[in-house]
């Protein structure tokens, strides 16, 4: 094992905070939320708000043979403005990822996929949220209807992959789950990373 193997491993292992106590604040469907008393890692009194989600977060990179992606535009609320993604959306904790990769590519854009392959997992925000998202290339695609959920309002496009990451660089997409997997595809497209 080299030794930035070992400091890392020894660091992860240690749990510097101390939490006195926690109280829901708020609990939807979708997420809750928690008030927390702490000691900080300097033993001094703090508190933490911390937001849990109730499902992971899922996005798809769908490549065809000729290097086109499609990208899914919506108005999203909580920012009050619209924004182009990859096709993401939720699967509830303990359902396997891939799983919700499938269904909400076929809602989002009625394409289904004979190849995944996963690319990534993050946190979107570990400083507040503990939000885990993954990410997959879909390839070998067959195309038909998509299904979106009542609350979505959807326009998809399919462009160039080149594009996607053009969208990217140039702030068009902002969206983190879908910065992060459109520039990993382009890593490994590019030899760069695997």
């Amino acid at each position: 094992m080299h030794l930035f193997s070992k400091i890392m491993k020894k660091d992860s292992e240690k749990n510097p905070w101390t939490t006195l106590s926690v109280k829901e604040v708020y609990d939807n469907p979708w997420i809750k939320i928690t008030h927390e008393e702490v000691l900080t890692p300097a033993n001094t009194p703090g508190i933490y708000g911390k937001v849990h989600f109730k499902n992971t977060a899922i996005g798809i990179v769908p490549l065809d043979e000729s290097d086109h992606t499609w990208l899914v535009g919506q108005y999203r609320y909580t920012l009050n403005d619209y924004h182009w993604e990859i096709p993401e959306g939720g699967g509830p904790l303990g359902t396997d990822p891939l799983d919700s990769a499938k269904r909400e590519l076929l809602e989002e854009t009625g394409i289904t996929a004979r190849s995944w392959t996963k690319i990534l997992e993050l946190h979107t925000s570990n400083s507040v949220t503990d939000e885990h998202g993954v990410a997959y290339v879909a390839r070998d695609l067959s195309f038909g209807e998509s299904e979106p959920e009542e609350t979505e309002d959807l326009k998809v496009i399919r462009v160039p992959f080149s594009e996607a990451v053009a969208m990217v660089m140039d702030g068009r997409i902002t969206d983190a789950l879908s910065m992060v997997a459109i520039m990993k595809v382009a890593m490994m497209k590019n030899g760069s990373f695997d």
